[in-house]
């Protein structure tokens, strides 16, 4: 018999334990086969912060992502997914949970977990259905879960709704604030079902969870103990004994500093679709302006990238095509909208859509902050996220509407809104009742994601709105599949 202690055999034997069995995608050379299938495995992207960054990726004054973070994460993406996971299918993503990392002086939420994942989540599948066990649709992306463990919620942050509860949506905390990391990986171990768990936060956070699941779980590892790349991807491969090993990947991408440009053949532009509209239907003011409305402001509203393939579909995030449409907003919106400030959801807000194979139908909900994030990159603008409130609850749309357009936060400035369609209009509704007025404001179409509605409030307050402007992006030959850089 071979003895195991032989150095060759050690070494295949850890060879075994992370490329397991069957055909696997030929490796980059200088990284190490891809992971097994069969394991556990647990994989680390190293997010970039204003701490822990190469220079030029994150922007100092709106702690964003730069063009030069964004191509790096595309890059990112088919790496992970054919040299890490094989070719395979991801099995679960989690990511930062923006409001628990405010940075600059400004406090401005940290975006750059979610949008460094973003990319790889349109290269993998979800199928999910109505229920009913009569429909089913696969959609070209997976949930990513960033949304607060039960009762660590941020300062200043709306406690989630009871009804909404999704204990599968957690994602990663920048505090760990009651162990939340610990819990979520404590528990992914010891629910034994093997499969990709990919999880992508700045290096504090990462560094953390690495080092007290090797802790906890007595691994003996040897691992990193400061940043090292904003390349280097870390995985802790569970074999079914219990033995783990760490395995780190280089992706060594070099990302232009400049935007992307989408390959291909460009998006089909097309002109408005929607039927138009303007509240007064004259194009005159709506006057009586109730107190402590804004003055001199002008809100945009877009409602967030193609999500739907079907619609029974709903997970909480947008699908490939979606990609498509934000990456080249910045190209759709260009003279015609000028904002100075974006605004949308916190993702960690809980949705219910369609049902997955584990009958989960809670998701994060994603889509309406991801879909501008690009645009946001692009133009180096600040970005913060609604989270005082709920988009859920009954009073929402009233909240949302005393949130941009009274008590003087957004006098004399210009904005871009992304929010859920079907509220946008209840918005509306709410912000004319406070000015007396029983004038009906039209729905958003479903299959509709090319409007974009203006509301303008003058310097005495009078108010017009209209939907005269749209992004110009047809819908209907978006690719199916997300773009490859």
């Amino acid at each position: 018999m071979r003895s195991m202690t032989n150095p060759r055999w050690v070494l295949i034997a850890a060879l075994a334990l992370i490329a397991g069995c069957g055909n696997r995608a030929p490796s980059v050379p200088g990284n190490p086969l891809p992971l097994a299938a069969g394991n556990i495995n647990l994989i680390f992207v190293v997010s970039p912060d204003l701490e822990y960054q190469a220079a030029g990726d994150v922007q100092p004054d709106t702690a964003n992502l730069t063009p030069q973070g964004l191509q790096r994460s595309l890059l990112l993406a088919p790496f992970l997914q054919q040299n890490v996971l094989g070719g395979g299918n991801v099995t679960a993503i989690y990511a930062l949970e923006p409001m628990t990392h405010l940075q600059t002086v400004n406090g401005y939420p940290d975006m750059a977990g979610l949008e460094t994942i973003q990319q790889f989540d349109m290269l993998n599948q979800i199928t999910t259905s109505t229920g009913l066990g009569t429909e089913s649709t696969q959609g070209q992306n997976f949930p990513i879960n960033v949304s607060y463990a039960p009762g660590s919620v941020p300062m200043g942050v709306a406690m989630p709704s009871p009804a909404y509860a999704c204990p599968n949506c957690q994602g990663i905390d920048f505090n760990d604030l009651d162990g939340d990391n610990e819990t979520l990986l404590a528990g992914i171990v010891a629910g034994q079902i093997p499969g990709y768990y990919v999880f992508s936060a700045p290096w504090e956070a990462t560094g953390a969870m690495l080092a007290k699941l090797n802790a906890f779980r007595n691994y003996g590892l040897t691992l990193p103990t400061s940043y090292r790349s904003p390349n280097l991807i870390y995985a802790i491969s569970i074999a079914r004994s219990g033995s783990a090993v760490l395995v780190t990947y280089n992706s060594n991408a070099t990302p232009s500093a400049t935007y992307p440009i989408l390959p291909g053949s460009p998006l089909v532009p097309s002109a408005c679709q929607a039927t138009p509209f303007s509240i007064p239907a004259n194009g005159t003011l709506l006057t009586g302006a109730p107190p402590n409305i804004n003055t001199n402001e002008t809100v945009y509203f877009i409602r967030h990238a193609n999500a739907h393939p079907s619609a029974t579909f709903s997970d909480g995030n947008y699908v490939a095509a979606g990609q498509w449409r934000a990456l080249d907003l910045v190209n759709a919106l260009r003279g015609k909208v000028d904002p100075s400030h974006v605004y949308s959801l916190d993702p960690a807000q809980v949705t219910n859509g369609s049902l997955s194979a584990s009958e989960q139908s809670y998701w994060s909900h994603n889509t309406l902050a991801m879909t501008p994030e690009p645009y946001v990159i692009a133009n180096n603008l600040p970005y913060t996220l609604a989270s005082s409130f709920l988009l859920t609850d009954a009073n929402g749309p009233k909240e949302a509407s005393t949130y941009f357009f009274q008590n003087g936060q957004f006098s004399n400035q210009t904005i871009l809104v992304a929010w859920e369609h079907s509220n946008i209009p209840m918005i509306v509704q709410q912000l004319l009742a406070s000015y007396g007025s029983a004038a009906s404001v039209p729905s958003w179409n479903s299959l509709d994601y090319d409007s974009i509605w203006t509301v303008k409030l003058d310097s005495a307050g009078n108010l017009t709105v209209n939907n005269s402007l749209c992004e110009g992006i047809d819908s209907t030959p978006l690719p199916k599949l997300a773009p490859q850089f």
